[in-house]
């Protein structure tokens, strides 16, 4: 591993806008992303300096580390993976779904993933379950999968700071309202994909 990339305004806390990459050795850094810059009578060749943007975020991420350091972002995201660990929990209790990722720390980020089971016919999509959600204010995407599984849909639940177990019982009994009236009420017409409306990272 040469670098390694992450989003500082996801659980770095930071606000929105802030990237960070980082390098093994400074050999690793391609040249075509070094800045010459003429600064104080000078050649300065650099990666960081930018003077077209504002500089809040940075210091916002540099605050949080100063802040939080390595004890309170374990705390932090600890929390999460809990609360993602019980929504994974309580939809694996749901008939006819799968759970993909469960939440556990040593597995990834803090989210609950889960699709259909091929079992039986379910009389609505995932992309139907995500827009019952958001009626009620939530908003849990459905995606595609990509390659041999690109006909099947998963959806997940990301958990960040704030969101407690209060709300995850909350959404969590909109979820099985949810469910239980798209069963009673089947969905008749499957939508394409351009029609279902949700992001598609692809």
């Amino acid at each position: 591993v040469k670098s390694i990339n992450a989003s500082g305004h996801k659980f770095g806390l930071a606000p929105l806008g802030v990237g960070w990459v980082l390098w093994r050795d400074v050999a690793d850094l391609p040249e075509e992303l070094v800045f010459h810059v003429s600064y104080l009578g000078g050649d300065m060749p650099t990666f960081q300096i930018n003077f077209s943007r504002p500089a809040g975020q940075v210091i916002a991420q540099y605050f949080d580390f100063v802040r939080f350091g390595k004890a309170g972002y374990t705390a932090i995201h600890g929390s999460s993976h809990e609360i993602a660990q019980y929504c994974a929990k309580e939809i694996g209790k749901i008939d006819g779904f799968e759970i993909i990722h469960d939440g556990a720390p040593s597995k990834g980020i803090p989210s609950a993933v889960w699709t259909q089971d091929e079992k039986s016919d379910h009389g609505f999509t995932l992309y139907d379950l995500a827009d019952r959600l958001r009626m009620r204010g939530w908003q849990v995407p459905a995606y595609p999968f990509t390659g041999e599984l690109a006909h099947k849909v998963f959806q997940r639940i990301l958990v960040k700071r704030g969101f407690n177990r209060e709300m995850a019982d909350l959404l969590l009994a909109d979820l099985k309202q949810a469910i239980a009236y798209l069963r009673l009420h089947p969905q008749k017409a499957i939508p394409s994909p351009a029609q279902q409306g949700s992001y598609n990272h692809l």
